[in-house]
């Protein structure tokens, strides 16, 4: 079914030609690649961030030699393009997102899970750091409940003023203040873009404000923030446990393209470094294959490992 290419130095020398076609530096030709001329094909879901991973990891399969898609797709037809062969693999899939279709895929054996991408995840109530000496005690819950007075506005008085989610994002911010009765009222943003703005303008002003959030964000990278310390009962009543980002992988590329499912296995990215490109990305219009094309001729300390290892 597959054509697998082995002729020895004509396939090393065509590999190092592709190489050097895109751009990047040359890899050692321990390992023949690429071992198929199929293309991968990697998953481009819905967000900025994963856009980041993807494109970084998939750069990297090309300066191996590898030639590289990119296919757009949703969680759920990710899912099954991955199980059925049309997608390689689906890098940065969040596990508080991801529904049940996914491990159902994993537990038939229609997909392989590569593990954790490496990311520092996270999600809940967030407020700008300096609102700490407004309200000593944070982050701990019981402060948080407490200072509710500080974050009132004239429409919420005299409850905190607390900024959900946008609406079709889901409230699970808003009930878990009304069921367990929080002197606060929950006001949906109208969109990520208004999340942002009141962030930033709240931090302009050195104003207190608490609300609904997630990282990693680019936002992240230039405004330090607290995380309200929400207590582990409720996060597992409210889904607001920290997530895991997790890659997935056709399980028929482990022996079709050996060396890059050794890659894609080793690669990770951090939140530090993803928050950074995410900026240039979303606040500063820059292109997303450009940013990361940069980040790896400057970083190859950091990658080159992963390479030379699924090179062997």
């Amino acid at each position: 079914m597959f054509k697998f290419a082995r002729r020895g130095w004509l396939v090393a020398a065509s590999a190092a030609a592709f190489a050097l076609a895109l751009g990047g530096p040359r890899m050692d030709a321990r390992a023949e690649v690429p071992e198929s001329s199929d293309p991968i094909v990697l998953a481009l879901l819905e967000w900025t961030g994963q856009h980041v991973t993807t494109f970084m990891a998939g750069q990297i399969l090309e300066r191996m030699g590898y030639t590289v898609e990119y296919k757009t797709a949703g969680s759920y037809p990710s899912a099954t393009g991955t199980a059925d062969g049309d997608l390689t693999a689906v890098l940065e899939v969040w596990d508080n997102n991801m529904g049940e279709f996914w491990p159902q895929m994993v537990a038939e054996g229609k997909v392989d899970t590569l593990g954790h991408v490496g990311l520092d995840g996270g999600e809940g109530f967030v407020y700008p750091k300096y609102v700490e000496e407004m309200c000593p005690g944070l982050p701990a819950w019981d402060a948080f409940v407490g200072c509710a007075g500080l974050f009132a506005s004239p429409e919420t008085l005299p409850n905190g003023r607390f900024v959900e989610y946008p609406a079709d994002w889901g409230d699970r911010a808003s009930q878990l203040i009304a069921a367990e009765g929080l002197p606060f009222e929950a006001v949906p943003a109208g969109s990520e873009g208004a999340l942002v703005a009141e962030l930033k303008s709240a931090v302009e002003k050195h104003q207190p404000v608490v609300m609904m959030f997630w990282a990693p964000h680019y936002i992240l990278s230039q405004v330090e923030v607290g995380w309200v310390a929400i207590p582990d009962d409720l996060r597992d009543q409210y889904s607001l446990q920290k997530p895991q980002m997790l890659k997935f992988v056709w399980p028929e590329a482990k022996d079709k393209w050996p060396a890059a499912y050794r890659f894609l296995k080793s690669f990770q990215i951090d939140t530090a470094n993803q928050q950074v490109l995410m900026d240039l990305v979303d606040n500063q219009g820059q292109d997303t294959r450009a940013v990361t094309a940069k980040w790896l001729d400057d970083n190859e300390a950091v990658w080159r490992p992963w390479v030379d290892q699924a090179m062997m």
